[in-house]
């Protein structure tokens, strides 16, 4: 059932409004602008009816913040209000607003009005899905990782949550690419994503396709230890694989992994930290490929091998 947040300091008006859509959306109430910033950046809601006038800021000041946050910037927005003048609309609709209702209202127009953008949301979302899933592997693209590590670096940083990074790609690819090609290069990327796609499943984990044989992944709530130990297992998963490679430079296909944790401060960037990830990459494949490197929170290299 897709969510709904009204943000209205009118008791009797949260609660008409809630008894219009009830039936068909998961519906939650709140009655000031701090309370709707805060719920709208926890729950995944597909639409907010936000009331303009409110007791500690007002409706239009909530759209713009509701609209600068990478966090809740996509849901859709349908303002409630008793403004008429079309100046106020014009406002609405220029802060990013998607619709606008009139008081009084009519129950069956809000009705509609919900159904709409709602089903134009999960249309958006599904394009948007397809838009950001590598075709080959199946998993995230550098484009979503690109816009999620945006938001989940933001939350980290606000929550003090242990941020881990880390970059992997497949030794000796070109070599491989070279021996057995393309197509069989293909499956190989495709094999590597699917096995370690499986065990980064957690809703605190993240997987994308990077590029090429490069792929990058991060994990909130793990400090560097278990982090370290995760990885190794997952790199122990690809060489159990036992995809022959050719044999004057491996067995089997392996991969190399590089990792930092850090707790993010304010002053610090995703970015920052993904260098050292890729810097750990590098250090892993200096020192024989098939292994983890990383980095703790103070700044301490781990290494597998």
């Amino acid at each position: 059932m897709e969510k709904v947040l009204i943000v209205d300091d009118s008791l009797v008006q949260a609660a008409q409004l809630k008894s219009i859509i009830v039936e068909e959306y998961d519906t939650t109430i709140v009655h000031t602008a701090a309370e709707g910033l805060s719920q709208a950046c926890s729950g995944e809601y597909s639409l907010i009816l936000l009331d303009v006038i409110l007791p500690d800021m007002d409706g239009f000041a909530l759209l713009k913040t509701l609209q600068e946050e990478p966090v809740t910037q996509h849901i859709p927005v349908i303002l409630i209000t008793g403004l008429a003048a079309i100046e106020h609309e014009q406002r609405g609709l220029t802060l990013g607003a998607v619709d606008y209702i009139v008081k009084p209202f009519h129950p069956l127009i809000v009705k509609a009005r919900v159904n709409t953008h709602i089903k134009l949301y999960q249309y958006r979302k599904q394009v948007e899905a397809q838009s950001m899933t590598d075709q080959l592997t199946g998993v995230a693209n550098r484009r979503r990782h690109d816009r999620y590590s945006a938001m989940k670096w933001q939350e980290a940083t606000r929550l003090q949550l242990p941020f881990s990074i880390c970059m992997f790609d497949i030794d000796k690819f070109k070599v491989y690419n070279d021996t057995f090609g393309h197509p069989a290069g293909d499956k190989v990327i495709a094999s590597v994503a699917k096995t370690v796609a499986a065990r980064l499943r957690r809703s605190t984990d993240f997987f994308a396709r990077y590029g090429g044989e490069e792929f990058v992944a991060f994990l909130v709530g793990e400090n560097a230890g278990r982090a370290f130990e995760h990885l190794k297992m997952i790199r122990q998963a690809v060489e159990d694989l036992h995809i022959p490679h050719n044999p004057e430079v491996s067995q089997w296909v392996t991969i190399s992994i590089g990792g930092v944790t850090v707790i993010p401060k304010v002053d610090s960037t995703y970015d920052a930290c993904l260098k050292i990830a890729d810097a750990m990459l590098y250090d892993a494949k200096k020192l024989g490929r098939n292994q983890v490197v990383w980095v703790d929170e103070g700044m301490r290299q781990l290494r597998e091998k």
